[in-house]
């Protein structure tokens, strides 16, 4: 197995409308925010660039124009293709209505408002030992109340998602990147909007057939005021 992404369709979802960033970045799209001095988008792609992915699509929705007016259609030797919402389609409608740009039967997707510091490569080695399954990234963070727990088997199975609390100790959450075949989204109606988190992976874990791989990495998302205040710093500290 190689240890690049280099035959690996990318896909980011850029299309969220940042309802709690909005009082924070009030003028343009969610992966746009400014963080570290360049658009939070600029940290994922260089984050794709690094693992040698040659393609990215970027599934946009609200202010699709900014996106593409930001980064165009090559970033770091990448080439980026566009696909836009007409209506807000949900996390795996929008991954649905792109599979025709996504040209490998393999398809890496993260989320647009996060940003872990996994090896990409090691999460694609893991994957091929059970290429028909869906892997998840976990990041391992101080307080998993805001986002739920992620309970996993001793043989890497995903076996539940915990609620989230009002208060909670440290624990493994979704990092919000996936690799998957993309026959496992075929069957949907390509303009069916549908949530990967709500609709499709519940039945996939109960199924077995979703395999959490724990990234040593940080972790950082930009989806409330006080998070994206936070990623300034994060990013800072990656740099020195």
């Amino acid at each position: 197995m190689s240890a690049t992404l280099h035959d690996v369709s990318a896909a980011v979802l850029a299309g969220g409308l940042g309802t709690r960033l909005r009082a924070a970045v009030p003028d343009r799209p969610k992966v746009l925010a400014p963080v570290a001095g360049r658009p939070f988008l600029a940290h994922l792609l260089d984050r794709l660039a690094r693992a040698s992915v040659r393609e990215v699509v970027l599934l946009t929705g609200h202010a699709a124009d900014q996106v593409h007016a930001a980064f165009g259609d090559r970033y770091a030797g990448m080439r980026l293709t566009y696909s836009a919402e007409q209506a807000p389609l949900g996390t795996a409608g929008a991954v649905r209505h792109a599979l025709p740009l996504l040209r490998s039967e393999t398809v890496l997707l993260m989320n647009g408002d996060s940003y872990c510091d996994a090896d990409l490569a090691a999460f694609r080695r893991s994957h091929a030992e059970e290429p028909s399954g869906f892997g998840m990234v976990l990041a391992r963070v101080a307080d998993a109340s805001r986002y739920g727990r992620v309970e996993v088997a001793a043989d890497g199975r995903v076996v539940r998602f915990a609620e989230k609390e009002p208060a909670g100790p440290p624990g493994w959450i979704n990092a919000g990147i996936y690799l998957f075949p993309r026959a496992l989204l075929e069957g949907l109606e390509p303009t069916r909007a549908a949530s990967l988190e709500r609709d499709l992976l519940p039945a996939w874990v109960a199924a077995d057939r979703v395999r959490g791989f724990r990234a040593e990495g940080r972790f950082i998302d930009i989806g409330t005021p006080e998070s994206y205040a936070a990623a300034e710093a994060f990013f800072h500290a990656a740099a020195a």
